[in-house]
């Protein structure tokens, strides 16, 4: 009996030993969906075509690896949030650069303008669709186009430098060099829009380098790259191209590179009312970042 009592005793203090040390079931440990920016080392790099902007980056594949990666992706786990998908991916652009919006909006940006021929007809069809974009400016055109400048920025689009003339090497100089460069296109930029804001920088055919990311950020703008390029800066890209690309590369999240400056704009902007077209029969919203 006394035997039988000692291991029920024993028992019991067992079954309280483990009530102590068994974890409370039903709360998740604290942080497994906080969406993380991608290293440096982990994005794609830019692909030179020589003549305009670097090969795009698909949101396909970067997308795919965040997925593997994020708890909140996982079987099984909620799906309550999707801007935290969105978000896991917004710098994976070279170096860590941004190249999707973030959430599930998608971005409009056009560079190396302002030309008087043709910003004023891209400015007039956001203007019709109540679309915001975001411009990225040759300091150089800004300096000979302040009106456009002023133009782009009082009807509330985002303003980017783009250097002062597109230098492709930019990011191979020296800091006081990159530095030189995008304040003369800042300030190109701002005598034209005083009061406005230059958020961001697009290095001059997407290549980047870890010393003019630097600059802009100390600078205070952010480094923009893309996740769409239908290469419409190319003359032998045609209107149809350049639709096509759109369509089958953009998802929410997209950053589409378009150009209101650069020898091809006529096919661009017959492309861009087909784009508007379709992505609102996707019901895609925008941001102008």
């Amino acid at each position: 009996m006394g035997r039988h009592k000692l291991g029920i005793a024993a028992a019991i203090v067992a079954l309280l030993a483990l009530a102590w040390v068994w974890p409370k079931g039903g709360e998740p440990p604290q942080g497994t969906l906080t969406a993380t920016e991608p290293t440096a080392s982990a994005a794609p790099s830019p692909e030179s075509d020589g003549e305009g902007e670097a090969g795009d980056t698909s949101p396909d594949a970067s997308e795919s690896a965040a997925e593997a990666s994020d708890p909140a992706t996982a079987p099984g786990a909620a799906s309550e949030s999707p801007a935290i998908e969105l978000a896991a991916n917004t710098y994976d652009g070279p170096l860590g650069t941004r190249n999707h919006t973030g959430d599930d909006r998608v971005a409009l940006t056009f560079d190396d303008g302002p030309s008087p021929e043709w910003t004023p007809i891209v400015l007039d069809m956001l203007r019709e669709r109540g679309v915001k974009a975001t411009f990225c400016l040759i300091g150089a055109y800004a300096e000979a186009y302040p009106e456009l400048v002023a133009d782009i920025a009082r009807e509330g689009h985002t303003l980017c430098n783009h250097s002062w003339f597109h230098e492709f090497n930019l990011g191979k100089g020296s800091a006081e060099e990159i530095r030189s460069n995008l304040q003369r296109t800042n300030d190109a930029i701002l005598k034209a829009a005083p009061g406005a804001e230059v958020r961001y920088f697009r290095h001059p055919g997407g290549q980047w380098t870890d010393r003019a990311i630097a600059v802009a950020a100390d600078m205070g703008m952010e480094s923009l790259h893309w996740s769409v390029d239908p290469g419409d800066w190319d003359n032998r890209t045609t209107e149809a191209q350049i639709r096509d690309h759109v369509f089958d590369r953009s998802a929410p999240g997209a950053i589409v590179l378009l150009h209101d400056g650069a020898s091809n704009q006529k096919d661009m902007c017959g492309a861009l009312k087909s784009i508007f077209e379709e992505f609102s029969r996707r019901e895609y919203t925008y941001t102008g970042l």
